[in-house]
């Protein structure tokens, strides 16, 4: 699977709260990074997007990109408090999802 199809994947799974699915995907090592919070490992990061699902509704990817294994995704992110745009920077390697970093404007999230 290409990098690209194992992150829309990523995204549907999400949407769908299929978190099975979702931690699946997922290396033994995957590494998040955000500006809610960090995650070290499947289980963790799990958690934290089944958290985040309690206040988002839907996510709509915009656009993708990929250099080899590195894909960039602009999202947005569909809240209780609004929608938000958010840049999604992952590295999938042998179809496993190792390392994400995300970036957005938290505040209308902490307001």
């Amino acid at each position: 699977m290409a990098p690209t199809e194992t992150m829309r994947r990523y995204f549907e799974t999400w949407n769908t709260r299929d978190f099975d699915a979702f931690e699946s995907q997922l290396a033994d090592d995957v590494d998040f990074a955000g500006p809610l919070g960090t995650a070290k490992g499947p289980a963790e990061c799990r958690r934290g997007i089944e958290g985040l699902s309690e206040i988002v509704d839907r996510v709509g990817i915009r656009a993708m990109a990929a250099d080899g294994p590195d894909v960039i995704t602009w999202f947005e992110m569909r809240t209780n408090a609004g929608t938000l745009a958010v840049a999604n920077w992952a590295t999938v390697e042998a179809g496993a999802i190792r390392r994400v970093r995300v970036t957005f404007d938290p505040r209308p999230l902490l307001a």
